[in-house]
């Protein structure tokens, strides 16, 4: 009987063992419709290509402005967990920088906190429009 239980718990084990990294938490289109504002993410595959903008190749993402082709490119991305991710973004200019973190807080409800380096500013009416310190995404579709 403890050779069945012990057998069961090897396979139990090796099984775990096998198990895929989901690789589709940071991967899609996040977007909050409040802002106008979007994020089209790849951080595993680093394959998105800016729209219009393809002098940049392909990135780890980026987050653009509805009706714009403004956006701000993420150079790098760290995924730190299923729940967390370190960003790297610059304007497209490449004149303003900074850091970034992007939390999961469930399955479609993303969070990105600003860090250190300059503040998101979009063009709005005109005029340059200074995003939230913390944004809040809702993930649309994954590709």
């Amino acid at each position: 009987m403890s050779r069945h239980i012990f057998t069961s718990l090897l396979l139990c084990l090796s099984l775990a063992s096998f198990a895929q990294k989901d690789t589709t938490v940071f991967r899609g289109y996040l977007e909050n419709r409040d802002l106008e504002v979007y994020l089209r993410i790849n951080f595993y595959d680093n394959d998105v290509m800016v729209p219009g903008q393809d002098f940049y190749g392909a990135v780890p993402g980026f987050l653009g402005k509805v009706n714009n082709p403004f956006c701000w490119i993420v150079v790098d991305a760290k995924v730190k967990s299923d729940k967390e991710a370190q960003l790297s973004l610059i304007n497209d200019y490449g004149s303003e920088d900074l850091t970034a973190t992007l939390v999961r807080k469930n399955d479609s409800l993303f969070v990105l906190q600003q860090g250190a380096g300059s503040s998101i500013k979009v063009p709005r009416n005109g005029k340059w429009f200074k995003l939230p310190k913390n944004i809040e995404f809702i993930k649309r579709w994954t590709r």
